[in-house]
């Protein structure tokens, strides 16, 4: 695994924050002790597709990059919305990529062995709907023998798809990992079966972190489909009757888990898309605790953790995390934010307020 400045996962952190606010710095090896017999953990099983494409925009001659951001529809699975840049590649900030040729409805680009047509450009020049040719299986052919999984600065050694897909994919949806899945090892998810803690997956078609503009970040996360299955259904309802926690493997499953929430915390198995953001003020229905990355203010990753905990203990935690070295990243430390005891109080119903 090429992970950001060569982090050995056995040697890998995690910041623990308590519902009382407390912190501590643990070995991530730790994992597999933190939870109580009855508890349930939910992880996304999307397999990372291979979502940056090199090509021509055949009109101008010139060098082109798509990296694929969001499907369109469930129903026409060769349909994106994509982000666009001009020459150069990952090793090149995001923030200091050139921009795309000029795109316009109807261009082609030829992207290796595919084609694809500008089906209309949004309101950024580099924000497109496009669509490929051909069959959804010559699609996915295509992204496999030339596609290269979405990368950043950071880890300038070109990664390989198996590089992004974790233990546990599944189904190939994502188009960046649904990363704090890297965290799990067949060690821990054997810890947690020894001790009686629940595991369930649900899959999500985690999006990209960025796209080098400020403007299209502050819209992320894109809308993302998911799907959660009946037996995970089952599973979230036995934990929330006899009073256990759901932990979320990372935030695309609290999008899920709470986009298919209804009011009195139970949930709908299926199909849905995730919308909006999650934040401040959000009432969390049926996610107690989130294992994620450490994420900076500003990123939708952490607009995400103000509905687990307030500003001054994110503020503090953020201190912490700075303090003790904590590695961000996709392949870096983990933290486990436990939703404060306060927020249990006001957003749940009496039944759960016990949950610590």
């Amino acid at each position: 695994m090429i992970a950001a400045d060569h982090l050995d996962r056995q040697s890998a952190r995690l910041f623990v924050v308590g519902a009382d606010g407390s912190m501590r710095d643990l070995p991530r090896a730790h994992l597999g002790t933190l939870f109580d017999p009855g508890d349930l953990v939910v992880a996304n099983d999307a397999a990372t597709l291979p979502a940056s494409l090199h090509g021509t925009h055949l009109q101008c001659g010139k060098a082109i990059e798509i990296r694929l951001a969001g499907w369109l529809s469930a129903s026409a699975p060769v349909r994106f919305v994509a982000i666009a840049f001009g020459s150069g590649d990952h090793r090149t900030r995001t923030e200091d990529r050139l921009p795309p040729p000029a795109l316009s409805s109807g261009d082609r680009l030829q992207l290796g062995s595919l084609e694809a047509n500008v089906e209309r450009v949004l309101d950024h020049p580099r924000l497109v709907e496009l669509s490929f040719q051909g069959t959804r299986a010559a699609m996915f052919a295509g992204l496999a023998q030339h596609g290269r999984p979405i990368q950043y600065a950071h880890v300038p050694e070109p990664l390989a798809l198996w590089d992004v897909w974790t233990r546990i994919a599944a189904r190939p949806v994502a188009f960046e990992a649904p990363s704090a899945s890297f965290a799990l090892d067949w060690r821990t998810l054997q810890a947690w079966r020894r001790r009686e803690i629940g595991f369930a997956t649900l899959t999500h078609a985690a999006g990209i972190s960025s796209t080098g503009d400020p403007a299209l970040d502050s819209r992320l996360p894109f809308d993302e489909p998911y799907h959660i299955p009946e037996c995970t259904v089952g599973q979230v309802a036995r934990a929330q009757l006899r009073g256990s926690r759901i932990i979320a493997i990372g935030t695309s499953v609290v999008r899920a888990l709470e986009a298919a929430a209804e009011t009195d915390g139970s949930l709908r198995a299926g199909d849905g898309i995730a919308t909006g953001r999650i934040g401040r003020g959000t009432p969390l229905r049926v996610v107690d605790a989130v294992l994620t990355g450490v994420h900076q203010p500003g990123e939708s990753h952490f607009e995400l953790l103000r509905a687990f905990a307030d500003d001054g203990l994110l503020t503090s935690a953020s201190a912490a995390l700075a303090g003790c070295r904590y590695r961000a990243h996709e392949f870096g430390d983990s933290m486990l934010l436990n939703r404060q005891q306060r927020l249990y109080r006001a957003n749940l119903p009496g039944a759960h307020d016990h949950r610590s």
